[in-house]
């Protein structure tokens, strides 16, 4: 997901709060440990699926875009 600052975080949380998953998808992908963990959370109650997904959201920050992996697009020197 590409870096906006907090709108895509806030995005990413009201998805959250309509579907869980989704939110957690937006932020780290299919195969990630936090949306497989976040899928069966929201199949046995809603609640709990969007406190974790929301708790992983707000936890780490969205990745900067880099040119080759390890750099942000700001360091070009």
């Amino acid at each position: 997901m590409s870096y906006s600052g907090g709108c895509s975080t806030c995005l990413e949380i009201v998805f959250a709060a309509v579907l869980p998953p989704l939110g957690v998808f937006f932020r780290y992908g299919w195969c990630s440990s936090e949306f497989f963990i976040s899928l069966p959370l929201t199949m046995l109650g809603y609640i709990p699926g969007i406190i974790y997904s929301v708790y992983v959201i707000l936890k780490t920050p969205p990745e900067l875009p880099s040119i080759d992996g390890e750099r942000p697009y700001y360091i070009l020197a």
